[in-house]
């Protein structure tokens, strides 16, 4: 019996592997970012010479919100890689950044819901700096799916330090 339990065990545990296929899926959502980044550049470079001073802030906040989906993607894809599925070893990577590999599930949670936070703000910036062409409605629905992830993202950290205090006790 307890052979059946080891296997089943030693299968349960390989079976971690099937989530690197969604990693490198990641990896491929990270360059078709790029892609649409380079696009927002191009057309960014092209308004410049006759652009207003919010049609530049509003092409820079748009440059700034896809770097940090860029920035979310790497952070899903390490810190998901290090947590799920295997160590990387970093022997070889002098450039190593020094929080991969030091991130656990429940700073991974609270790194993902930062910028989550962050890129909602930049969205919601990008809604004040385009009042004229949204409704009160449109503007309102900005705001509180704003709040909805800071309220969350506050609720998560006081979970977590409860949770993390309980520990100690």
């Amino acid at each position: 019996m307890k052979s059946v339990e080891n296997a089943l065990e030693r299968f349960l545990f390989a079976s971690r592997w099937l989530l690197a296929p969604f990693y490198v899926g990641l990896v491929f959502c990270l360059a078709f970012l790029l892609f649409k980044a380079g696009q927002e550049l191009i057309h960014f470079a092209t308004i410049i010479p006759t652009a207003k001073e919010s049609e530049v802030i509003l092409g820079v906040l748009a440059i700034i919100d896809l770097t940090f989906t860029g920035s979310l993607i790497v952070i899903v894809i390490f810190s998901g890689y290090e947590n799920f599925v295997s160590k990387i070893d970093i022997g070889e990577h002098k450039d190593w950044p020094e929080w991969m590999g030091k991130i656990d599930f429940t700073g991974l949670k609270l790194k993902l819901l930062s910028s989550i936070v962050a890129i909602s703000g930049i969205q919601l910036l990008k809604a004040f700096m385009d009042l004229k062409n949204l409704t009160d409605r449109e503007l309102i629905w900005y705001v509180v799916i704003h709040m909805v992830f800071v309220i969350s993202g506050i609720l998560l950290a006081w979970t977590d330090k409860l949770s993390e205090q309980s520990k100690r006790h």
